[in-house]
């Protein structure tokens, strides 16, 4: 299944699938939402980012001293700290690095 969608309602996150159905309702309290592609979504609690496949089961928690949060797409999310761009794949494993414009 992929991700086409996640919206926020009342104290749920539902999760689209590509054919617009719903496919899992989860608690907004696991944190934020700062973005999803259409196979991980990653939100923040405190000091860390957590990561979820499309089913809503956690993939990993990250430390967000690694950066603050830019964007996500396919199965990588980038961070920023200083003047670099950090590119991270889901599971937390840094992938490169370059200077941020």
């Amino acid at each position: 299944m992929a991700i086409s969608s996640i919206e926020h309602k009342g104290h749920l996150y539902e999760v689209f699938d590509a054919r617009g159905k719903k496919a899992k309702s989860i608690s907004d309290n696991i944190g934020e939402l700062l973005g999803w592609s259409d196979r991980f979504f990653i939100v923040m609690k405190g000091s860390l980012y957590y990561t979820y496949d499309e089913q809503g089961k956690k993939i990993k928690s990250i430390p967000t001293f690694i950066g603050n949060f830019v964007s996500i797409c396919a199965d990588q999310f980038i961070v920023r700290k200083g003047s670099l761009l950090y590119t991270y794949d889901a599971w937390g494993k840094k992938i490169s690095s370059r200077a941020a414009r």
